[in-house]
Protein backbone atom coordinates (compact mmCIF):
# COMPACT_ATOMS: atom_id res chain seq x y z
CA UNK A 1 0.00 0.00 0.00
CA UNK A 2 1.19 3.04 -1.00
CA UNK A 3 1.53 6.36 1.72
CA UNK A 4 0.36 9.78 1.06
CA UNK A 5 1.30 13.24 2.26
CA UNK A 6 -1.07 16.02 2.41
CA UNK A 7 -0.12 19.41 1.34
CA UNK A 8 -1.63 22.66 2.01
CA UNK A 9 -0.62 26.36 1.56
CA UNK A 10 -3.23 28.55 4.15
CA UNK A 11 -3.15 31.85 5.13
CA UNK A 12 -6.26 33.16 7.78
CA UNK A 13 -7.82 29.95 6.99
CA UNK A 14 -9.74 29.26 10.32
CA UNK A 15 -12.98 28.54 9.32
CA UNK A 16 -12.29 26.46 7.06
CA UNK A 17 -9.07 24.70 7.75
CA UNK A 18 -10.80 22.37 10.12
CA UNK A 19 -13.30 20.73 8.05
CA UNK A 20 -10.57 20.33 5.01
CA UNK A 21 -8.12 18.42 7.60
CA UNK A 22 -11.21 16.64 9.40
CA UNK A 23 -12.57 15.51 5.82
CA UNK A 24 -8.95 13.53 4.91
CA UNK A 25 -7.09 13.04 7.38
CA UNK A 26 -8.14 9.14 7.85
CA UNK A 27 -6.97 8.62 4.43
CA UNK A 28 -3.45 10.61 4.67
CA UNK A 29 -0.03 9.45 6.25
CA UNK A 30 1.32 12.95 6.99
CA UNK A 31 -0.18 16.78 6.62
CA UNK A 32 2.12 19.58 5.85
CA UNK A 33 0.95 23.01 6.58
CA UNK A 34 2.72 26.03 5.42
CA UNK A 35 1.58 28.98 6.68
CA UNK A 36 2.20 32.41 4.62
CA UNK A 37 1.33 34.69 7.30
CA UNK A 38 -1.59 34.13 8.95
CA UNK A 39 -2.89 36.59 12.05
CA UNK A 40 -6.11 33.94 13.54
CA UNK A 41 -6.33 30.78 14.88
CA UNK A 42 -5.22 28.71 11.68
CA UNK A 43 -1.64 27.29 13.18
CA UNK A 44 -3.17 26.75 16.31
CA UNK A 45 -6.25 24.08 14.72
CA UNK A 46 -3.38 22.88 12.16
CA UNK A 47 -1.42 21.65 15.45
CA UNK A 48 -4.16 19.58 16.40
CA UNK A 49 -4.14 17.36 12.86
CA UNK A 50 -0.18 17.74 13.05
CA UNK A 51 3.53 19.00 13.89
CA UNK A 52 4.00 20.16 10.47
CA UNK A 53 3.58 23.36 10.19
CA UNK A 54 5.86 25.38 8.08
CA UNK A 55 5.93 29.42 8.02
CA UNK A 56 6.61 30.25 4.00
CA UNK A 57 7.10 34.49 3.21
CA UNK A 58 4.49 35.38 1.01
CA UNK A 59 6.31 36.74 -2.45
CA UNK A 60 3.23 37.12 -4.56
CA UNK A 61 3.80 33.57 -6.00
CA UNK A 62 1.94 30.94 -5.18
CA UNK A 63 3.94 28.10 -6.69
CA UNK A 64 6.94 29.20 -4.62
CA UNK A 65 4.61 28.28 -1.86
CA UNK A 66 3.56 25.34 -3.31
CA UNK A 67 6.79 23.68 -4.43
CA UNK A 68 8.10 24.79 -0.46
CA UNK A 69 5.07 22.65 0.83
CA UNK A 70 6.03 19.53 -1.70
CA UNK A 71 9.71 19.59 -0.50
CA UNK A 72 8.65 19.31 3.17
CA UNK A 73 6.64 15.96 2.03
CA UNK A 74 8.12 12.82 2.43
CA UNK A 75 5.21 9.91 2.01
CA UNK A 76 5.38 7.78 -1.50
CA UNK A 77 2.64 10.34 -3.37
CA UNK A 78 1.53 14.06 -2.50
CA UNK A 79 -2.03 14.93 -2.26
CA UNK A 80 -2.60 18.84 -2.27
CA UNK A 81 -6.08 20.44 -1.41
CA UNK A 82 -6.46 24.28 -0.29
CA UNK A 83 -8.01 25.46 3.16
CA UNK A 84 -12.08 25.56 1.66
CA UNK A 85 -11.59 22.46 -0.07
CA UNK A 86 -13.26 18.79 1.35
CA UNK A 87 -13.44 15.07 0.42
CA UNK A 88 -16.93 14.23 1.11
CA UNK A 89 -17.27 10.66 3.30
CA UNK A 90 -17.82 8.53 0.01
CA UNK A 91 -14.95 10.41 -1.76
CA UNK A 92 -12.57 9.89 1.20
CA UNK A 93 -13.34 6.15 1.00
CA UNK A 94 -13.02 6.17 -2.52
CA UNK A 95 -9.47 7.89 -1.73
CA UNK A 96 -8.48 4.71 0.95
CA UNK A 97 -9.27 2.17 -1.48
CA UNK A 98 -7.39 3.82 -4.34
CA UNK A 99 -4.40 4.38 -1.22
CA UNK A 100 -4.84 0.13 -1.37
CA UNK A 101 -5.02 -0.48 -4.85
CA UNK A 102 -2.62 2.17 -6.45
CA UNK A 103 0.03 0.31 -8.58
CA UNK A 104 3.76 2.21 -7.59
CA UNK A 105 4.08 2.77 -11.45
CA UNK A 106 1.23 5.32 -11.32
CA UNK A 107 3.05 8.89 -11.40
CA UNK A 108 -0.42 10.79 -11.19
CA UNK A 109 -3.97 10.40 -9.99
CA UNK A 110 -6.39 13.16 -11.56
CA UNK A 111 -9.72 13.66 -9.87
CA UNK A 112 -13.05 16.12 -10.22
CA UNK A 113 -13.36 19.35 -8.46
CA UNK A 114 -16.85 20.86 -7.88
CA UNK A 115 -15.88 24.24 -7.94
CA UNK A 116 -19.38 26.46 -7.78
CA UNK A 117 -22.69 25.10 -7.61
CA UNK A 118 -26.55 26.15 -7.98
CA UNK A 119 -29.23 26.73 -5.53
CA UNK A 120 -30.41 22.73 -5.06
CA UNK A 121 -26.26 21.76 -4.37
CA UNK A 122 -25.95 20.68 -8.21
CA UNK A 123 -22.16 21.32 -9.53
CA UNK A 124 -22.33 24.32 -11.66
CA UNK A 125 -18.20 24.55 -12.39
CA UNK A 126 -16.77 21.13 -12.62
CA UNK A 127 -12.91 20.00 -13.97
CA UNK A 128 -10.10 17.78 -13.09
CA UNK A 129 -7.46 18.29 -11.74
CA UNK A 130 -3.72 16.37 -11.30
CA UNK A 131 -4.43 16.04 -7.21
CA UNK A 132 -2.38 13.01 -6.20
CA UNK A 133 1.59 12.49 -7.30
CA UNK A 134 4.52 10.53 -6.87
CA UNK A 135 7.03 12.51 -4.77
CA UNK A 136 10.19 11.19 -5.99
CA UNK A 137 9.17 12.81 -9.87
CA UNK A 138 9.59 16.06 -7.72
CA UNK A 139 6.77 17.51 -10.42
CA UNK A 140 6.94 21.27 -9.73
CA UNK A 141 4.06 24.38 -10.06
CA UNK A 142 4.47 26.53 -12.57
CA UNK A 143 3.37 30.33 -12.54
CA UNK A 144 2.86 32.62 -9.75
CA UNK A 145 -0.65 33.13 -9.36
CA UNK A 146 -3.62 30.40 -11.00
CA UNK A 147 -0.42 27.79 -10.90
CA UNK A 148 -0.69 24.56 -12.25
CA UNK A 149 1.12 21.20 -11.47
CA UNK A 150 3.55 20.02 -14.19
CA UNK A 151 3.01 16.27 -14.53
CA UNK A 152 4.18 13.47 -16.49
CA UNK A 153 4.40 9.87 -16.94
CA UNK A 154 1.78 7.36 -16.25
CA UNK A 155 -1.58 9.73 -15.09
CA UNK A 156 -4.46 7.58 -14.02
CA UNK A 157 -8.38 8.71 -14.11
CA UNK A 158 -10.02 8.52 -10.88
CA UNK A 159 -13.81 9.16 -9.78
CA UNK A 160 -12.85 10.76 -6.53
CA UNK A 161 -14.01 14.67 -6.19
CA UNK A 162 -12.97 17.33 -4.24
CA UNK A 163 -15.57 19.94 -3.15
CA UNK A 164 -14.54 23.46 -2.97
CA UNK A 165 -16.49 25.19 -0.12
CA UNK A 166 -15.66 28.73 -0.75
CA UNK A 167 -16.98 31.56 2.32
CA UNK A 168 -14.47 34.59 1.13
CA UNK A 169 -15.73 37.41 -0.80
CA UNK A 170 -14.30 38.13 -3.88
CA UNK A 171 -10.75 39.50 -3.16
CA UNK A 172 -8.86 42.03 -5.72
CA UNK A 173 -5.90 40.06 -4.29
CA UNK A 174 -4.95 38.39 -7.72
CA UNK A 175 -5.98 41.38 -9.94
CA UNK A 176 -3.10 43.53 -7.60
CA UNK A 177 -0.48 40.75 -8.19
CA UNK A 178 -1.00 40.81 -12.07
CA UNK A 179 -0.68 44.73 -11.76
CA UNK A 180 2.20 44.62 -10.13
CA UNK A 181 4.00 42.25 -12.47
CA UNK A 182 2.79 44.48 -15.54
CA UNK A 183 4.45 47.75 -13.45
CA UNK A 184 7.67 45.63 -13.37
CA UNK A 185 8.10 45.08 -16.48
CA UNK A 186 7.39 41.15 -16.47
CA UNK A 187 6.61 39.32 -19.52
CA UNK A 188 3.26 37.57 -19.26
CA UNK A 189 3.24 34.12 -20.82
CA UNK A 190 -0.09 33.06 -22.71
CA UNK A 191 -1.33 31.38 -19.06
CA UNK A 192 -0.55 34.61 -17.61
CA UNK A 193 -2.83 36.61 -20.62
CA UNK A 194 -5.28 34.71 -20.23
CA UNK A 195 -5.62 34.71 -16.38
CA UNK A 196 -5.47 38.54 -16.24
CA UNK A 197 -8.02 38.59 -18.79
CA UNK A 198 -10.22 36.76 -16.46
CA UNK A 199 -9.58 38.77 -13.20
CA UNK A 200 -10.56 41.96 -14.97
CA UNK A 201 -13.62 40.08 -16.19
CA UNK A 202 -14.61 39.38 -12.66
CA UNK A 203 -13.98 42.78 -11.67
CA UNK A 204 -16.22 44.57 -14.50
CA UNK A 205 -13.15 45.87 -16.43
CA UNK A 206 -14.84 44.30 -19.60
CA UNK A 207 -13.21 46.76 -21.99
CA UNK A 208 -9.96 45.82 -20.55
CA UNK A 209 -10.39 42.20 -20.33
CA UNK A 210 -11.37 42.04 -24.06
CA UNK A 211 -7.93 43.16 -25.26
CA UNK A 212 -5.88 40.80 -23.07
CA UNK A 213 -8.18 38.19 -24.16
CA UNK A 214 -7.32 38.96 -27.82
CA UNK A 215 -4.14 39.11 -26.78
CA UNK A 216 -3.95 35.86 -25.49
CA UNK A 217 -5.80 34.15 -28.43
CA UNK A 218 -3.59 35.49 -31.29
CA UNK A 219 -0.59 34.83 -29.18
CA UNK A 220 -2.08 30.69 -30.55
CA UNK A 221 0.70 29.43 -27.70
CA UNK A 222 -2.38 29.10 -25.14
CA UNK A 223 -4.35 25.66 -23.90
CA UNK A 224 -6.83 24.98 -26.39
CA UNK A 225 -9.47 24.42 -23.40
CA UNK A 226 -8.49 28.49 -22.41
CA UNK A 227 -9.08 29.23 -26.21
CA UNK A 228 -12.83 27.80 -25.95
CA UNK A 229 -12.95 29.26 -22.79
CA UNK A 230 -11.52 32.60 -23.71
CA UNK A 231 -14.52 32.59 -26.65
CA UNK A 232 -16.96 32.48 -24.47
CA UNK A 233 -15.68 35.14 -21.74
CA UNK A 234 -15.53 37.47 -25.01
CA UNK A 235 -18.76 36.57 -25.77
CA UNK A 236 -19.79 38.01 -21.73
CA UNK A 237 -17.94 40.85 -21.90
CA UNK A 238 -19.25 42.19 -25.08
CA UNK A 239 -22.78 40.91 -23.76
CA UNK A 240 -22.15 43.28 -20.70
CA UNK A 241 -21.36 45.80 -22.97
CA UNK A 242 -24.35 45.81 -25.12
CA UNK A 243 -22.27 44.95 -28.56
CA UNK A 244 -24.53 41.76 -29.90
CA UNK A 245 -22.49 41.53 -32.74
CA UNK A 246 -19.49 41.06 -31.64
CA UNK A 247 -20.47 38.65 -28.55
CA UNK A 248 -22.58 36.38 -31.68
CA UNK A 249 -18.96 36.49 -33.28
CA UNK A 250 -16.90 35.73 -30.34
CA UNK A 251 -19.62 32.60 -29.97
CA UNK A 252 -18.67 31.27 -33.70
CA UNK A 253 -14.86 32.09 -33.03
CA UNK A 254 -14.85 29.56 -30.31
CA UNK A 255 -15.57 26.51 -33.46
CA UNK A 256 -12.21 26.70 -34.90
CA UNK A 257 -10.44 25.46 -31.78
CA UNK A 258 -13.44 22.69 -31.63
CA UNK A 259 -16.64 21.02 -32.72
CA UNK A 260 -19.59 22.99 -31.18
CA UNK A 261 -19.71 22.91 -27.08
CA UNK A 262 -23.10 22.77 -25.83
CA UNK A 263 -22.53 25.94 -23.82
CA UNK A 264 -21.83 28.02 -27.17
CA UNK A 265 -24.99 26.08 -28.88
CA UNK A 266 -27.20 27.16 -25.48
CA UNK A 267 -25.61 30.72 -26.72
CA UNK A 268 -26.95 30.85 -30.01
CA UNK A 269 -30.28 29.53 -28.73
CA UNK A 270 -31.03 32.18 -26.57
CA UNK A 271 -29.94 34.49 -29.47
CA UNK A 272 -32.48 33.07 -31.72
CA UNK A 273 -34.82 32.84 -28.82
CA UNK A 274 -35.03 36.69 -27.96
CA UNK A 275 -35.10 37.73 -31.53
CA UNK A 276 -37.94 35.17 -31.21
CA UNK A 277 -36.66 33.19 -34.29
CA UNK A 278 -37.85 30.01 -32.73
CA UNK A 279 -36.71 27.76 -35.33
CA UNK A 280 -33.58 28.49 -35.32
CA UNK A 281 -32.96 28.49 -31.69
CA UNK A 282 -34.93 24.94 -31.50
CA UNK A 283 -31.71 23.64 -33.69
CA UNK A 284 -29.28 25.01 -31.38
CA UNK A 285 -30.92 24.04 -28.07
CA UNK A 286 -31.49 20.50 -29.56
CA UNK A 287 -28.39 20.30 -30.49
CA UNK A 288 -27.01 21.11 -27.29
CA UNK A 289 -29.14 18.84 -25.33
CA UNK A 290 -27.68 15.93 -27.92
CA UNK A 291 -23.77 16.44 -26.65
CA UNK A 292 -22.16 15.00 -23.79
CA UNK A 293 -19.66 17.26 -21.73
CA UNK A 294 -15.96 16.34 -22.14
CA UNK A 295 -14.68 13.97 -20.12
CA UNK A 296 -11.53 13.34 -22.00
CA UNK A 297 -9.43 16.21 -20.78
CA UNK A 298 -9.17 18.79 -17.81
CA UNK A 299 -10.65 21.43 -19.00
CA UNK A 300 -13.83 23.51 -17.60
CA UNK A 301 -17.56 22.56 -17.86
CA UNK A 302 -20.96 23.66 -16.78
CA UNK A 303 -23.28 20.41 -17.42
CA UNK A 304 -26.09 22.80 -17.21
CA UNK A 305 -25.99 23.70 -20.58
CA UNK A 306 -26.35 19.71 -21.98
CA UNK A 307 -28.73 18.98 -19.38
CA UNK A 308 -31.37 20.66 -18.18
CA UNK A 309 -31.05 24.35 -19.86
CA UNK A 310 -31.83 23.47 -23.25
CA UNK A 311 -34.93 21.41 -22.19
CA UNK A 312 -36.33 23.94 -20.53
CA UNK A 313 -35.97 26.68 -23.04
CA UNK A 314 -36.95 23.66 -25.87
CA UNK A 315 -39.75 24.14 -23.46
CA UNK A 316 -40.55 27.81 -23.60
CA UNK A 317 -39.78 27.87 -27.69
CA UNK A 318 -42.06 24.71 -28.34
CA UNK A 319 -44.52 26.71 -26.45
CA UNK A 320 -44.15 29.79 -28.63
CA UNK A 321 -44.68 27.71 -31.81
CA UNK A 322 -47.84 26.37 -30.33
CA UNK A 323 -46.22 22.58 -29.67
CA UNK A 324 -47.57 22.01 -26.45
CA UNK A 325 -47.08 18.22 -26.55
CA UNK A 326 -43.29 18.90 -27.38
CA UNK A 327 -43.45 21.46 -24.97
CA UNK A 328 -44.45 19.40 -21.95
CA UNK A 329 -41.88 16.42 -22.80
CA UNK A 330 -38.92 18.64 -22.42
CA UNK A 331 -40.63 20.35 -19.33
CA UNK A 332 -40.48 16.72 -18.10
CA UNK A 333 -37.37 16.11 -19.26
CA UNK A 334 -35.85 19.34 -17.31
CA UNK A 335 -38.08 18.27 -14.20
CA UNK A 336 -35.95 15.08 -14.15
CA UNK A 337 -32.64 17.09 -13.42
CA UNK A 338 -34.59 20.15 -11.13
CA UNK A 339 -37.05 18.47 -9.16
CA UNK A 340 -37.94 21.64 -7.13
CA UNK A 341 -37.24 24.25 -9.81
CA UNK A 342 -40.57 26.80 -9.64
CA UNK A 343 -40.08 27.91 -13.81
CA UNK A 344 -40.35 24.34 -14.43
CA UNK A 345 -42.74 23.52 -12.12
CA UNK A 346 -44.76 26.62 -13.37
CA UNK A 347 -44.70 25.18 -16.54
CA UNK A 348 -45.86 21.94 -15.77
CA UNK A 349 -48.91 23.10 -14.62
CA UNK A 350 -49.38 25.86 -17.41
CA UNK A 351 -48.99 23.24 -19.73
CA UNK A 352 -50.72 20.17 -18.21
CA UNK A 353 -53.82 22.82 -18.37
CA UNK A 354 -53.14 23.63 -21.55
CA UNK A 355 -52.76 19.82 -22.65
CA UNK A 356 -55.79 18.80 -20.50
CA UNK A 357 -53.54 16.72 -18.45
CA UNK A 358 -54.44 15.41 -14.83
CA UNK A 359 -52.32 14.04 -12.17
CA UNK A 360 -54.62 10.50 -12.62
CA UNK A 361 -54.04 10.56 -16.40
CA UNK A 362 -50.03 11.41 -16.23
CA UNK A 363 -49.64 8.57 -13.59
CA UNK A 364 -51.33 5.90 -15.98
CA UNK A 365 -49.09 6.68 -18.66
Amino acid sequence: MITISLCLIVKNEEKTLRSCLSSVAKAVDEIIIVDTGSTDQTKSIASSFTDHIYDFKWIDDFSAARNFAFRQATKDYILWLDADDILKEEDCNKLITLKADLEPSVDSVTMFYNYAFDEFGTPTFRFKRNRLVKRVNQFKWIGAIHEYLEVSGNIVDSDITVTHCRIHTKSDRNLKIFQNRLLRGETFTPRDLYYFANELKDHNKYAKAIIYYNKFLANGKGWVEDEISSCSNLADCYHQLGNSEMELQSVFRSFQYDSPRAEFCCRLGYYFLTRKQYEPAVFWYKLASELQVPTHNLGFSNPKFSTWLPHLQLCVCYDHLGQHANAYKHNEIARTYRPKDRNILHNKKYLESVLHISDSSEAAE
